[in-house]
């Protein structure tokens, strides 16, 4: 029985070892989530000069290896092109990159995981559990009209436009939130507030990850 319970130690052990190691590093991974308009950029690089981590946009990861030229690159090119969804594992594999070149062990990732699907296979080819999803939350409401002051040209043709991201963004991100909330596992910020209120709010959760003076 002992040679048993040990043998369950020591697999338990090699299974919390393995968690969220990457390239040879422990990693600290925060998913920042929210609709079209919630500021999340502005406060993914305050949180990248305040608290040193480093701040990784899927979309921005995407659109790089298209400009690069690579066979992995023109494959995603042709893929958007023909109005086809680009798989997960291509995502996440550009990500997981990113993270094992980057000396940081710290890491926000922008904008994704954007369904189940991703959330998912994120999980299951990387290992890694995030930390805590930051999620901006903000009435449609008010993500229209930050979003409408943004933009010029039509204005019909705008709301209808942001109108379908938000519709997008509620059928498709909504249920990540839900799954992570389940686990206590989402830090809920109110978004509809001005920056610099906004930014104290993430202070105060960032807190535990502030950089050494």
């Amino acid at each position: 029985m002992t040679g048993g319970s040990s043998y369950r130690e020591v697999v338990f052990f090699m299974q919390e070892v393995a968690e969220n190691m990457l390239g040879g590093k422990k990693v600290t991974v925060v998913f920042v989530l929210g609709g079209p308009g919630t500021g999340k950029g502005t406060q993914c690089a305050n949180i990248v000069e305040h608290f040193g981590f480093t701040h990784l946009s899927a979309g921005d990861l995407l659109r790089a290896e298209i400009k690069s030229g690579s066979e992995n690159g023109t494959m995603i090119e042709n893929m958007i092109k023909e109005g086809k969804i680009v798989p997960s594992e291509v995502t996440i594999k550009l990500l997981q990159e990113a993270m094992i070149k980057n000396e940081n062990d710290k890491f926000l990732i922008d904008g994704f995981p954007r369904n189940e699907e991703n959330r998912g296979a994120f999980e299951n080819v990387t290992k890694i559990s995030p930390a805590f999803v930051l999620f901006f939350d903000c009435s449609e409401q008010e993500m229209e009209r930050r979003l409408l002051a943004r933009n010029e040209g039509r204005v019909d043709d705008n709301i209808e436009t942001i109108r379908k991201r938000f519709k997008v963004y509620v059928e498709s991100s909504l249920p990540v939130i839900e799954y992570y909330n389940a686990k206590d596992k989402v830090k809920k910020i109110d978004a509809s507030k001005p920056i610099p209120e906004v930014f104290e709010d993430v202070k105060a959760i960032f807190a535990p990850y502030a950089k050494a003076a």
